[in-house]
């Protein structure tokens, strides 16, 4: 074979190498396009599955919040139903007790009466005078109790009360068990079951 047989073969196997490697190279290339597109399409699927566990929070804090105010509006409206019940009440008693001072007034006539009848007994006109005031009394006490709640305070022989009766006089008194009311020296009256004024009593102790 001569020389210029020679460098034809050479030179055609260096262009197979050369066409040997652009393919190779076109595979290569053709391969890494094919995988390029996947990438983008990981971090989209990423970025939904963020922004989802994103708007999952969100929900359960906004759920947290409307369970807070649903809790508070029960608590308001509770409240709101305390006031309006205490407003009736006062009300109520605003209108039971707007005539306290114009009963606590007609006391000293009722107890004026009392001692009438009390110095009746000694006069030769006993019969007269006293049927006389123990009307006018029994009207009076019976028009206050009837139309305007005045109750009498029961005091000779009851147990000795101190939100009812106020003591004037303590004795020791051996056969009692409990200190207990002797004697009534002022009548004590309540207006619709309060104190309006208490009784003014003896009272005995026993001797402990």
């Amino acid at each position: 074979m001569d020389k210029k047989d020679k460098k034809s073969k050479a030179e055609a196997q260096q262009e197979e190498k050369v066409i040997a490697d652009e393919d190779v190279q076109a595979q290569q290339e053709t391969t890494g396009e094919e995988k390029t597109p996947q990438e983008p399409v990981m971090s989209e699927l990423e970025k939904k599955e963020s922004e989802i566990m994103q708007l999952k929070e969100k929900l359960a804090d906004a759920q947290g919040e409307i369970a807070s105010l649903k809790e508070q509006m029960l608590r308001d409206r509770a409240d709101l139903e305390n006031y309006r019940k205490r407003l009736i009440r006062d009300k109520e008693d605003a209108v039971r007790f707007a005539n306290e001072n114009l009963i606590k007034d007609l006391l000293q006539p009722l107890d004026d009466f009392n001692r009438a009848l009390e110095a009746a007994e000694s006069t030769k006109e006993y019969a007269k005078v006293h049927d006389g005031v123990v009307m006018v009394n029994s009207q009076l006490y019976s028009t206050l109790e009837k139309n305007w709640g005045l109750e009498r305070i029961a005091s000779v022989g009851k147990e000795f009360d101190p939100s009812e009766h106020e003591a004037y006089q303590v004795v020791i008194d051996d056969s009692l068990e409990t200190e207990t009311v002797l004697e009534e020296y002022i009548v004590g009256y309540k207006l619709h079951g309060r104190v309006l004024r208490p009784s003014k009593v003896k009272v005995g102790k026993p001797n402990v």
